[in-house]
């Protein structure tokens, strides 16, 4: 646009100082006219491109904008959604921890059951060794006995009534008395194996000591009357 004027303006200028213009310079300012008209005319297109360019980079801002911000919201959503996970996961972690603690506590306790068990294993055990050791002493020594009267009842004299007595008082002597047991003082283990009874029963005798008579356990409702029938010729109270 600047060019068209001052091209007007030489023009003009030089109409004024000549008062008449030759053909040659007429077509010279006519071309320089076009030539700064095509010039306007490329300056208005590149205008006109670069508005286009600015609106598109505006309307690409708009949409990168657009998209950043659901980007920022999704990216808060699944931060949230990780917190309340990790929450959860360390809610969780901590209730098997707590899981954990009990079922090892629960291990310990059956692990001492389990060794206290097997010491009373043990001890039953020997106890039951040491039992049928007795009970072999004492059948070989009955036999013995009995092998002893066999062989001496013939030299007795007088009838045969007089030898059978004999011979009766003699195996009779030689037969040992059986032991009772003192239910004030024997442990719970010899009356579970001596009487055989229960282990419960043998802990209440136990528990329910000392006893003045042997009625006395049915008395305190420690053993029934049927247990107490078949082990009252085995027991005794005295000290």
């Amino acid at each position: 646009m600047r060019h068209v004027w001052m091209a007007g303006l030489a023009l003009m200028s030089a109409m004024a100082v000549s008062g008449c213009v030759s053909d040659k310079k007429y077509h010279e300012a006519l071309a320089d006219a076009d030539t700064v008209r095509g010039d306007l005319e490329r300056a208005r297109a590149q205008k006109n491109a670069l508005e286009q360019q600015v609106k598109t980079l505006k309307d690409l801002n708009a949409k990168f904008g657009s998209e950043s911000q659901i980007a920022r919201d999704e990216l808060q959503r699944i931060q949230h959604g990780r917190d309340k996970e990790r929450d959860t996961i360390d809610v969780r972690t901590k209730e098997l921890e707590d899981k954990v603690k009990q079922l090892s506590a629960q291990n310990r306790n059956i692990k001492q059951e389990y060794d206290e068990a097997r010491r009373h294993n043990e001890q039953l055990k020997s106890l039951v060794a040491r039992y049928q050791k007795e009970m072999k002493e004492r059948s070989r020594s009955l036999t013995s006995n009995s092998s002893h009267s066999e062989l001496t009842a013939p030299s007795l004299g007088g009838s045969s009534s007089s030898k059978s007595a004999a011979f009766g008082g003699a195996v009779e002597a030689a037969a040992p008395s059986v032991s009772l047991l003192n239910i004030n003082k024997a442990p719970s283990t010899d009356l579970v194996l001596t009487l055989g009874v229960s282990q419960d029963v043998a802990d209440r005798i136990v528990s329910n000591r000392p006893y003045r008579v042997k009625g006395e356990l049915v008395a305190k409702n420690v053993v029934p009357k049927d247990i107490f029938d078949d082990i009252k010729d085995r027991i005794t109270v005295s000290p």
